[in-house]
C-alpha cells in the first residue's frame, strides 16, 4: 500500500548506507583483517534481507534496507584493498578491470534476474533470494578467499591511527584527485544508469526489450574495454594510459554535448557516442584505482573505503541534480554526462601535472 515516494525512500536509505558505512569498514579491515567485517557484512545483509522480506510496513522495509546496505558496503569497499595488499602496477590494474567487469555487469542482469525471480512470487520472494545469495556469498568467503592482511601488519593498527589514516588521506591531494578522476568518471556512468530507461523508453519509444539491448550496448563497452587495462599499464605506465582514456572520454562526452545542442537529438547519436566514451571510461576508472592506491598499503583499508564514499557521494548528487532537471528529453543526462567529463580532465590536468614518483609494477603473492 506504499506510494512511489515512499518505495523510492528504501533505495536511497539502502544507497546511503553504502556511502557513508564504508568509512567504518575500512579502518576495521586494517585493525583485524580483511574477512572479519566482510563476514559480519554479508551475515548482516543476509538477515536483513529476510527482515525485509518479513517487513510488515513500509517504514520497516525501509530500516531493513537501512541495514542490507551496511551489510552490503563491507563487500564493495574492502574488494580494493585486498588487491592492493599483494599486487601494485599492471597486474593490479588487470585485477581492479576484473573487478570492474563484475560491479559493472551486475546492473545489466539485474534487471533480468530481478525480473525472473518476480514470476515465482510477489516483492517479498526477492529478498528470500536476497538471502540465499548472502548464505553462499559467505561460503565463498570462507572457502575460496584467503586473508591478505597479516597479523604483524595490524600491529600498528588502531582506532587513533585509523582517524589519522584519513586525516593524512584527506591531505594527500594526489590520492584525493584520482579518487575525484574516478568519482566523476562513475557519476557519469551512474547517472546513465538512473535515467536511461526515461530516455529510451518514454523519449525515444523504445520498448523494454529494446531498451535492454541498448542499455547492454553501452555497459558492455564500459566492462569490456576495461579488461585491457592490465596490458595498456604494463606497456605504457599508469599515468599516461588514465591522461589518454581521460581525454579521449572528455572527447566523446563533448562532441555528445555539442551535437545534442546543435538539434541532433538521436538515439544513434547517443548510442555511438556514449559506447566510446564509455569503453575510455572502461580504461579510466580501474587505473585511477590503482594509482590511487600505490603509496597506501599500511592503509589499504581506509583508502579503499574513503574512495568508495566518494564515489557514491558524488555519484548520488549527480543522479539527484539530473532528475531535479529532468524535462523528458536526453538532454539533462547529456548536459551531466559533458559536466562530469570537463571535471575529470580538469583534475587529471591539476593531478598528473607531473609524476615525481615511479610507478611499481612487480607483483607479490597475496599472504596467506
Amino acid at each position: 500500500g506504499a506510494d512511489v515516494a515512499q518505495v523510492q525512500q528504501t533505495l536511497m536509505a539502502y544507497m546511503a548506507a553504502i556511502a557513508v558505512c564504508q568509512l567504518l569498514y575500512g579502518p576495521v579491515s586494517d585493525m583485524f583483517g580483511r574477512k572479519p567485517p566482510i563476514y559480519f557484512g554479508i551475515g548482516l545483509y543476509t538477515v536483513a534481507s529476510l527482515g525485509a522480506a518479513w517487513a510488515p510496513s513500509i517504514e520497516w522495509l525501509t530500516a531493513f534496507r537501512f541495514l542490507q546496505g551496511v551489510g552490503a558496503c563491507a563487500s564493495m569497499s574492502l574488494p580494493r584493498a585486498i588487491v592492493r595488499d599483494g599486487y601494485t602496477g599492471a597486474q593490479a590494474a588487470q585485477l581492479m578491470s576484473l573487478l570492474m567487469l563484475v560491479f559493472s555487469i551486475s546492473p545489466i542482469l539485474a534487471p533480468l534476474s530481478g525480473s525472473i525471480v518476480l514470476q515465482f512470487g510477489d516483492w517479498r520472494v526477492m529478498f528470500y533470494v536476497m538471502a540465499v545469495v548472502g548464505g553462499l556469498s559467505l561460503l565463498l568467503l570462507l572457502f575460496g578467499l584467503k586473508e591478505t592482511r597479516p597479523k604483524e601488519a595490524r600491529l600498528e593498527s588502531s582506532l587513533g591511527g585509523a582517524l589519522r589514516a584519513y586525516w593524512q588521506l584527506l591531505r594527500d591531494w594526489r590520492f584525493i584527485g584520482l579518487s575525484l578522476i574516478g568519482a566523476f568518471g562513475m557519476a557519469s556512468f551512474m547517472a546513465f544508469l538512473g535515467n536511461s530507461s526515461f530516455v529510451y523508453i518514454e523519449h525515444y519509444g523504445l520498448t523494454p526489450t529494446l531498451y535492454s539491448l541498448a542499455f547492454s550496448i553501452n555497459a558492455v563497452s564500459f566492462f569490456a574495454v576495461s579488461q585491457a587495462t592490465g596490458f595498456l599499464v604494463g606497456r605504457f605506465g599508469l599515468p599516461r594510459v588514465v591522461r589518454v582514456a581521460v581525454t579521449g572520454y572528455v572527447a566523446a562526452m563533448l562532441a555528445l554535448l555539442v551535437l545534442f545542442l546543435a538539434g541532433f537529438d538521436g538515439i544513434w547519436t547517443l548510442v555511438v557516442l556514449m559506447f566510446i566514451a564509455f569503453g575510455f571510461l572502461g580504461l579510466v576508472l580501474p587505473s585511477t584505482g590503482v594509482l590511487a592506491m600505490e603509496e597506501q598499503g599500511e592503509i589499504a583499508g581506509s583508502a579503499s573505503a574513503l574512495m568508495g564514499t566518494l564515489q557514491m557521494v558524488i555519484a548520488a548528487v549527480v543522479m539527484g541534480i539530473v532528475g531535479a532537471f529532468t524535462d523528458g528529453t536526453a538532454l539533462p543526462m547529456v548536459i551531466a554526462f559533458a559536466a562530469c567529463a570537463v571535471a575529470t580532465l580538469v583534475i587529471t590536468l591539476v593531478t598528473l601535472r607531473s609524476n615525481p614518483r615511479p610507478i611499481a609494477t612487480p607483483a607479490a603473492a597475496p599472504a596467506e
